[in-house]
């Protein structure tokens, strides 16, 4: 079954940092990981995303800010926030499109998601 497990969220004041880390498990291959965020009211947006070949892509609203990054050996991406700002307040959520052991076709999976919130 696969597995996705989030850490890292929690409380920060406005310009701290955090990191967040997403452990991928029981995955045959692994393509591009990413990560996602919904704050309360709003629909889930897209923050980061990383390709198998450690391409990146970022949204406007953290270039400069977020860095994502991945651990191929332990099947772990990252995103470190530094510079964080109230409107960054939202719970994040990882994405990992692969195929799990015994599958045939790539799927997206998800984690369940870590609250981060930045104060002012």
């Amino acid at each position: 079954q696969v597995q996705l497990v989030e850490s890292g969220g929690g409380l920060v004041q406005a310009g701290g940092s955090l990191r967040l880390s997403c452990a991928a498990s029981e995955f045959f291959s692994i393509n591009a990981m990413g990560w996602y965020r919904q704050a309360p009211g709003k629909q889930r947006e897209w923050v980061a995303t990383i390709t198998s070949g450690s391409f990146t892509n970022y949204a406007d609203f953290v270039k400069g800010r977020f860095t994502i990054s991945r651990d191929n050996a332990k099947n772990t991406v990252y995103l470190e926030m530094n510079n964080l700002k109230p409107e960054d307040t939202a719970v994040y959520y990882c994405n990992v499109k692969g195929k799990g052991w015994g599958k045939v076709i790539e799927l997206s999976y998800w984690g369940q998601g870590t609250q981060v919130t930045v104060s002012s």
